[in-house]
This record gives structure tokens, C-alpha cells and sequence, in this order.
């Protein structure tokens, strides 16, 4: 049986290998890495990186998950969120089998309301709550929309499918995120909302950005901007598309097209000048802030990293900006400084996010394979660093 130290990406990435039939100089062959890159990685002395992962995934053609060992059940049951996760699936199961006259819901004006605090806990990283609260929403407002169907009920059940969604992500478990989605979408075309659907697909084109298709992945961002009308500049419509052009960076610069990852930074920046800080327009977190954040983004994703530090540094969050953001920043930055050797900065980052968002950082596969590089990198290592490994449950 493997020890702890034993069970990393880098190990799942041999296992696969092996069972693709592969050496390791022709899984090389196969991503835009070395040969000594990936020997690196599955002796564990090099952490494997969000993107090294999923270039490996797509070149075994399997998902992401295999190799990251997500969800982390172990950590999830410590914190009695994988308990939490059944009546999720089971609400998200209803959306077609019409009225339950056994649901007693609350108002409407409650439950939309109710919503709109399930995506605060979710920006302030309060998973736990989100998850918890979420089942019955979701229950009620799926028989109500049956019994007197609106369009604003139908918005709302559309967000109550966003937060599972973004809970369920941030929990690893991405095949149920992808029901959601699914969900909002058949909630959005009820809604005859064209923001909303195009938010989904928004949030499409990330899944394959988690999976390393990003062909696939831009031309849901496209498809996005398809649905929303160029003649409306409503704050709502001009928020959505400044958000799907940050998906679009993020993806062209995992697909080493700089001037197109560069083109929808351009986009989004001239986005938010007009709408400013919109951050609570569909919980986007939408902004001036947000695009210097995924302009970092873009340069990490590059592996221009002294560029992103650079940025990284000149970046000033305020107060009020989203917790999950903060903590996004927080260990995107450590991974920066990881990949510059420098260990302690990087250590300083991860205390960080760990101390804004706790329960978003102990679950991020980045988070965990930049421990691991840290650990690698420590001739003897500190006590702060292996009390942090011991807490994401290396």
C-alpha cells in the first residue's frame, strides 16, 4: 500500500502511463513538456502544475480527476462535507419529474432571496453552509416553478444550479458540477434569459480548461458572446461579456496563443471601464481588479513567471473584493514564487489563502502540488511547511 508521501499526481501520471502502454519519452512526445519535465514529476521531485496535469489527461484521454485523486474523500469526511454531497445530487434529480405536492416551499420573494445568500457564502468561501442550505433550495424552488412557474423563479432556480455548480467544484466533484450546468441551462432557456445562458457557457469553457481542451473551451466563449445582443449595453449584458473574455485569456494562454490571450484581456479591460466594480452582477466578481488578476493569470499560465510576479506584486486587492478571489490570488501568487525558488514567499502565500479561505484552500489541487514542490525544495523542512501539508492531508 502507498504511503501518504507515495500518493501524488506524479505517481497516478505513472500509473496511467504504464497502462496506456507508454514510456515516458513518448507520453513526452505527446504534451509540450520535456522528457526531463515529466520524470521530474512522477518521482515526485517537481510538483505537477494545473496545466502539466491537464496536458497529461488529455494526451491519455482520460479525465483530469484520475490524476489529481479528486475528490480528497478523506479530508472531506474530516470536515463533514462529504456527507453533504448525496442530497445535492438527489436535488439536482428533480428538475423533470413536475410538482411534489408533499414540498412546502417558502415564498417566492424567501427563496430568491434565499439564492442570492447562497452565492455570498460561496464568494466568502463558506462551502460548508452553501452546501448545507442548498438541497432544500434547489427542492423548493424546482416544485414552485412547477406549480406557478415565472421568469424570475426560473432565474432563481437558475442560481441555485450556479452555486451547485461552484460548490461542487470546489469540492473536486466535477462530474456532478457538470449536471449543474446542465440544470442552468434547461433553467435558462425557461427563463428566456440570454445572460444567464450565456454564464453557462462561460462556465462550460472552463471545464476544459480544467481538462486541457481549449479549442473547445474558446469556442464556448464564443458561443457565449453568440447569445448575448450587441446592441444592448445594459450593465448585465456588458458585466457578461467582460467575464467571458477573461475566460477566453485564461484559455488562449493555456494554449500558448499569446496575441489572442492578449486580445481578450484588451476586451475585458474596456469592459470594466465602463461598468466598474460589478462584482455582484450574476456574483462574477466582475471588474478592474478581476482582469489584473487574470492578466497574472495569463503570464502564470504562459510560464512567464517573473512577469507574473511582477504583476502579482503591483496588484492591490481591496477590502471588499470576493474572499474566494483572495484566496485564488493568494495561491496563484505561491505558485509563482514556488517556480522562482522562492520557498518562503511561496510558504507566506499559502498561509495566506489558507487564512482568508480555509476551506477553498485545503481543497485546490494547486494549492497542494505547490506544498509539494515547497517540501522538494527544503533541504529540511519547517514546521510551518509540514504543518501545512499535514492539514491539505499529505
Amino acid at each position: 500500500m502507498p504511503t501518504p508521501d507515495d500518493d501524488h499526481t506524479g505517481r497516478r501520471i505513472k500509473e496511467q502511463r504504464r497502462l496506456a502502454r507508454l514510456t515516458q519519452r513518448e507520453l513526452a512526445d505527446r504534451i509540450p513538456y520535456s522528457y526531463s519535465w515529466l520524470t521530474q514529476v512522477e518521482c515526485g521531485a517537481r510538483p505537477a502544475s494545473v496545466d502539466f496535469t491537464a496536458a497529461v489527461a488529455r494526451a491519455l484521454r482520460i479525465d483530469v480527476t484520475v490524476l489529481t485523486g479528486q475528490p480528497y474523500v478523506v479530508q472531506l469526511q474530516e470536515d463533514r462535507l462529504a456527507e453533504l454531497i448525496r442530497p445535492i445530487r438527489e436535488s439536482l434529480d428533480l428538475y423533470d419529474l413536475g410538482d411534489d405536492p408533499g414540498v412546502i416551499t417558502r415564498p417566492a420573494v424567501e427563496l430568491t432571496a434565499a439564492t442570492e445568500e447562497l452565492c455570498a457564502h460561496v464568494r466568502a468561501t463558506h462551502l460548508h453552509a452553501a452546501a448545507a442550505a442548498l438541497p432544500d433550495v434547489i427542492t423548493e424552488l424546482t416544485a414552485l416553478c412547477w406549480r406557478t412557474p415565472t421568469t424570475e423563479l426560473w432565474r432563481a432556480l437558475a442560481s441555485a444550479y450556479r452555486t451547485a455548480h461552484d460548490v461542487t467544484v470546489k469540492l473536486g466533484y466535477f462530474d456532478l458540477a457538470s449536471v449543474a450546468l446542465d440544470r442552468l441551462g434547461w433553467a435558462s432557456e425557461r427563463a428566456s434569459d440570454p445572460c444567464l445562458a450565456a454564464v453557462r457557457q462561460y462556465f462550460r469553457g472552463l471545464v476544459y480548461f480544467r481538462e486541457g481542451e481549449y479549442t473547445i473551451g474558446l469556442r464556448l466563449i464564443r458561443s457565449g458572446h453568440a447569445f448575448l445582443d450587441p446592441s444592448v449595453e445594459s450593465r448585465e449584458a456588458l458585466t457578461v461579456a467582460g467575464q467571458l473574455h477573461l475566460g477566453g485569456s485564461v484559455l488562449a494562454a493555456r494554449a500558448e496563443d499569446e496575441s489572442t490571450a492578449a486580445t481578450h484581456i484588451a476586451s475585458a479591460r474596456e469592459y470594466a471601464g465602463r461598468v466598474g466594480d460589478a462584482s455582484k452582477v450574476h456574483w462574477l466578481n466582475f471588474g478592474p481588479v478581476n482582469v489584473d488578476l487574470h492578466e497574472m493569470s495569463v503570464a502564470m499560465e504562459m510560464r512567464d513567471y517573473d512577469e507574473a510576479l511582477r504583476q502579482a506584486k503591483a496588484i492591490k486587492l481591496p477590502a471588499g473584493i470576493a474572499t474566494s478571489r483572495r484566496a485564488h490570488y493568494f495561491i496563484d501568487r505561491a505558485r509563482v514564487e514556488m517556480e522562482l525558488g522562492r520557498s518562503e514567499a511561496s510558504l507566506r502565500s499559502l498561509w495566506a489563502a489558507r487564512r482568508a479561505a480555509p476551506e477553498q484552500t485545503r481543497y485546490h489541487p494547486g494549492a497542494r502540488e505547490t506544498v509539494r514542490g515547497l517540501i522538494h525544495m527544503s533541504r529540511r523542512t519547517p514546521e510551518s511547511l509540514g504543518s501545512m501539508a499535514a492539514w491539505v492531508g499529505m
